[in-house]
C-alpha cells in the first residue's frame, strides 16, 4: 500500500452532502453565499480570532497583504518556506530581500534582519515554518521602529496558539492555507486573518473585483472569492479539528520514541506555543544519507518529502544572495508522512527502513 507525505481529511460523506443539499435548495454557488457566512463565524470562534476573509486559496491572502501594504517596495522574507512566498512578492511587483534562518527553529534570524533594511523596504514577511512561531516579538519591534509593516505566512498554523492567544493575531496581517494537505482544509481555499478591521475590509473589496457594492467599486481587484461548494468541505471538516489534530500528536510522539537513538534532528518548537502538529520534519547529517533513505523508502512504496527545498535563494528566476543555513538545512531536511489515522504499524514500517538505510 502507498504512504504518501500527507493525506487529506475527508469527513463523513452523509454531513458533506447535507451542506450540499443546502446549496442546490438555495441555488447560490458563490459570492458570499451563506455557508461561506457560517464557516467564516465558526472559524473566528474556533481560531479566537476578530475577524477573517476566507478566499479561493492560500497564496491570494499574502498577494493581498503585500499589495496593501508592501506598495511594490522591498520585502524582507526567508529563504526557507514554500515557493508561494517569494513568488506573491515577485508577483506584487516588490523584491524579495532574504534573510538567512535561525538553524534551531527554521525560521527567519531576527537577529540578521535589521542589517537587511534599506530606505526602499516596506515590509517584512515572514514565514512560521511548519507552525513552528517565529520571534514574534522580536519581529513586531523592528517593524514598529522601522515603520515597516509586518505580514505572517502562517498557512501552516490552522490551531496553532502563541503565550495564549491565536498565532493568527500577531502582525499587521497573518494568512493561512486551507489546502487539501492541510490540517484544515476546504480542498482549495485560504484566509486572510487580522486585527485591524479596516484593512481587512480593503482585502474583502480586492477579492471581488473591487466591488463595494453591485454598481460601485472601492479600487482594483480580482477575483479570490470561495465558493459554497469549498465552504461546505470547511464546515464538514472543522468540527473534527481536535480530533484530527490530537491524532497527528500521537504520530509524531511515536515518530520520536522511536526514531529517538538515531542521528537525526527533530523540529525544536519555539517556548510559548501550542502547536498543531502540522507536520513532523527530521533532519539528516548529511544529504547523501537523506537522499538513501529516501531511495529506500520510495523502494516501499513509501513516499516522504523535502520540505523545503532547494532553498529560495537558490531558484534561477531570483537569483538571491547566499543563504549558508537555509541552503544546508535545506539540503537536510525530509518530512515523514503524517496524517489522520496513520496506522501505528505503518509508523514502526517506516521507522525500521529509516534505521535499516542509516546503518
Amino acid at each position: 500500500m502507498r504512504i504518501d507525505v500527507t493525506k487529506p481529511y475527508l469527513p463523513d460523506s452523509d454531513a458533506y452532502k447535507n451542506y450540499i443539499n443546502q446549496i442546490w435548495e438555495s441555488g447560490w454557488l458563490t459570492n458570499g453565499g451563506n455557508l461561506l457566512q457560517k464557516l467564516t463565524t465558526e472559524l473566528t470562534t474556533f481560531l479566537g480570532v476578530e475577524d477573517l476573509v476566507l478566499m479561493s486559496n492560500g497564496t491570494i491572502p499574502i498577494q493581498m497583504a503585500l499589495f496593501n501594504l508592501a506598495n511594490e517596495g522591498d520585502v524582507i522574507t526567508t529563504p526557507f518556506s514554500y515557493v508561494a512566498t517569494t513568488s506573491s512578492i515577485l508577483w506584487q511587483s516588490c523584491k524579495p530581500v532574504f534573510v538567512d534562518i535561525d538553524p534551531k527553529y527554521f525560521t527567519i534570524d531576527e537577529l540578521k534582519i535589521e542589517d537587511a533594511i534599506t530606505p526602499k523596504t516596506t515590509a517584512i514577511l515572514a514565514t512560521h515554518v511548519f507552525g513552528n512561531p517565529c520571534n514574534i516579538e522580536v519581529l513586531q519591534e523592528i517593524a514598529s521602529r522601522h515603520n515597516l509593516s509586518l505580514i505572517f505566512d502562517a498557512a501552516h498554523c490552522f490551531g496553532v496558539n502563541y503565550r495564549g492567544q491565536s498565532i493568527f493575531n500577531y502582525g499587521d496581517v497573518s494568512t493561512c492555507s486551507f489546502h487539501a494537505t492541510k490540517v484544515f482544509h476546504t480542498v482549495e481555499g485560504g484566509a486572510a486573518i487580522s486585527t485591524n478591521t479596516e484593512l481587512l475590509q480593503k482585502i474583502s473589496y480586492n477579492i471581488h473585483f473591487g466591488h463595494k457594492g453591485p454598481y460601485d467599486f472601492f479600487g482594483i481587484g480580482i477575483n479570490g472569492k470561495m465558493s459554497e461548494l469549498h465552504a461546505a468541505m470547511g464546515l464538514s471538516v472543522l468540527p473534527k479539528m481536535t480530533a484530527v489534530i490530537n491524532d497527528r500528536q500521537r504520530i509524531v510522539e511515536q515518530y520520536k520514541t522511536e526514531l529517538a537513538e538515531l542521528p537525526l534532528g527533530f523540529i525544536n518548537i519555539r517556548q510559548g506555543t501550542k502547536w498543531n502538529f502540522s507536520y513532523f520534519p527530521i533532519t539528516f547529517e548529511t544529504e547523501d544519507r537523506l537522499t538513501k533513505t529516501v531511495s529506500d523508502l520510495n523502494e516501499k512504496y513509501i513516499f516522504p518529502r523535502r520540505y523545503f527545498y532547494p532553498s529560495l535563494n537558490t531558484i534561477h528566476y531570483i537569483n538571491g544572495d547566499k543563504m549558508p543555513i537555509s541552503e544546508d538545512i535545506s539540503s537536510r531536511v525530509l518530512c515523514l508522512p503524517l496524517f489522520f489515522g496513520l496506522d501505528p504499524d505503518d509508523i514502526s514500517r517506516i521507522c525500521q527502513i529509516i534505521k535499516n538505510s542509516l546503518k
